[in-house]
């Protein structure tokens, strides 16, 4: 289930070729759920360091085929919304992400 209008792209070929933006971001599993939502200030740094580590930590993300990625100035607010209406279509957050995010 796609939650963005852009492209999905393959996790490991496409990943080292992402701008160094702020952008918005939705890591996927096999099967296109929505497993994390994030934002980055830089995402090639960002997604970096999850392919460097593996996702060193962050056992739930190493679930991760496919991503999409926004490029956008205002990515915390734009991350704050689609969580707000992931939960509300879902009544629940995508499985990597808290309460806190």
């Amino acid at each position: 289930m796609e939650l963005l209008d852009e492209k999905i792209h393959l996790w490991i070929s496409d990943v080292r070729y992402v701008k160094a933006r702020p952008a918005i971001y939705i890591l996927y599993d096999e099967k296109l759920d929505p497993i994390y939502i994030g934002e980055s200030e830089n995402l090639q740094e960002t997604f970096e360091k999850y392919v460097d580590t593996d996702f060193e930590n962050e056992p739930c993300k190493q679930k991760t085929l496919t991503y999409q990625r926004i490029f956008t100035s205002d990515q915390k607010e734009r991350k704050k919304s689609l969580l707000e209406k992931f939960k509300t279509e879902h009544g629940r957050l995508p499985e990597c992400n808290s309460e806190t995010d």
